[in-house]
């Protein structure tokens, strides 16, 4: 505890992380709850490193009279959570956490989010906010012309109106948007069944494989079949929720949610597992949606949540089955840097396809980088995060740069993008290399003198 303070470390009667509770929209007992975990971070630091939340939130304190953390302005604290990004790599690290059962009952993240839901509430969302917290809408109006949107995208005009008019960094690398939505190749290759018995596995593809990387979900149905698993896709899924959640926007994620209950529970209820092919997009549906949603759809998530399954993860469950298949044909070298997206590390469900990646021919070394990219999502779009989001990734390019390796993979295709412009390689999805030695393709084009 900081010296001169009578601060308690232990929950003040403020503590909610459930917006359900009438207590978390209370303004006065946020404060107090901040003032208590702002003091046990000032007096613990061991999370000095992955963002700016920190560092600032300990030069704040020890600016004031007697480093008293009562002192802080409102400015200063809305300073320390405008810099969280929701890595949740603080959380990850912390002993104090509920997920530690410990008393102090610490979650970072989650009070950050109840922050930006109480300002959501007062103020509501820009027009930035509103568009990027529905890539649903942005993806229909952008498949209407795909051709022209990218061309936008690289026209250094349109973004320098982009920066000006909705705060959209001229210099950060949009992902191209794919002419066809996975969601219509699906239903056009006959890969959309409805919910039946013996269907072992429903994709839920994200909005990044919608609709920008429709191939990494043909990839990981390629893979499903090569390994006998009987999958489906399906229609009218929503975004996991999380870009709205970002900035607060609580009744955004709560009906993206709503739809995508509807159309996966009849799955689940049949014994499918729900396959998610971002961590990102994992987390929200394993860990956020079950404490945020209300009534019945609380308890469908809780149902949801139990179901879901990472593409690497559910792959080496069965790999002592007699279908786990590793007619791997060709590989990607000998050394395969893997990185590891902090929103897989915070399901703590272990990194499974960088044990994947060790089974291909010829690979002898997988060093895996756990530092963060500092993509996370829209941080690192926005004009006033832009350049902090590339000196937080520094480290995980820095890392991805060790040795030789030919080929960087990872599960995360926005790490790949933020890889691509600041390491100058874009890394690929896991489900995307394994596709590709089953197919006996030569990764010689990847490599880079």
């Amino acid at each position: 505890m900081s010296s001169n303070s009578i601060v308690s470390y232990h929950p003040t009667a403020g503590l909610s992380y459930d917006p359900t509770e009438s207590i978390y929209w209370d303004a006065d007992a946020l404060r107090a709850e901040t003032t208590r975990v702002f003091e046990v971070c000032h007096g613990c630091r061991m999370c000095f490193k992955f963002c700016d939340s920190f560092p600032n939130l300990f030069e704040f304190i020890e600016k004031t009279e007697g480093e008293d953390v009562r002192k802080l302005t409102g400015e200063q604290i809305d300073a320390v959570m405008g810099d969280c990004f929701q890595c949740k790599l603080c959380e990850v690290q912390c002993p104090y956490t509920p997920r530690e059962n410990h008393e102090f009952q610490l979650d970072f993240p989650k009070l950050v989010h109840r922050w930006s839901a109480q300002r959501h509430r007062r103020v509501g969302a820009g027009l930035r906010e509103r568009i990027l917290g529905d890539p649903d809408q942005a993806g229909r109006i952008a498949r209407w012309l795909p051709s022209v949107a990218n061309r936008l995208n690289r026209s250094s005009l349109h973004r320098w109106f982009g920066e000006k008019l909705l705060g959209i960094h001229r210099d950060a690398r949009l992902p191209n948007w794919a002419p066809t939505s996975f969601e219509t190749w699906a239903r056009g290759a006959g890969r959309v069944r409805p919910a039946e018995d013996g269907i072992e596995i429903v994709l839920f593809p994200t909005c990044t494989v919608q609709n920008h990387e429709p191939d990494i979900g043909r990839d990981t149905l390629e893979v499903l079949d090569r390994n006998g698993a009987s999958s489906a896709c399906t229609e009218g899924l929503a975004c996991c929720g999380m870009p709205a959640w970002e900035h607060g926007d609580l009744p955004a994620v709560t009906r993206q949610a709503a739809a995508t209950l509807d159309v996966l529970m009849p799955y689940v209820a049949r014994g499918a597992k729900v396959l998610v092919l971002q961590p990102s997009c994992a987390m929200m549906l394993r860990r956020e949606w079950p404490t945020m949603l209300d009534g019945p759809d609380r308890q469908r998530a809780k149902r949801l949540a139990e179901a879901v399954v990472e593409p690497g993860e559910w792959l080496w469950s069965i790999r002592k089955e007699a279908r786990f298949n590793t007619d791997f044909k060709t590989g990607p070298g000998e050394t395969v840097h893997y990185h590891v997206p902090c929103h897989l590390r915070a399901q703590a469900v272990g990194f499974r396809s960088r044990e994947l990646l060790k089974k291909l021919p010829g690979v002898t070394s997988v060093p895996a980088v756990t530092e963060c990219c500092g993509h996370d999502g829209t941080y690192a779009m926005k004009v006033e995060s832009h350049d902090a989001s590339a000196r937080i990734g520094q480290r995980a390019f820095d890392g991805m740069k060790e040795g030789n390796s030919e080929v960087w993979v990872t599960d995360c295709a926005l790490a790949g993008l933020q890889f691509e412009q600041h390491a100058g390689r874009r890394a690929l999805h896991p489900m995307t290399v394994l596709a590709r030695s089953y197919r006996g393709e030569s990764f010689a084009p990847l490599r880079k003198p």
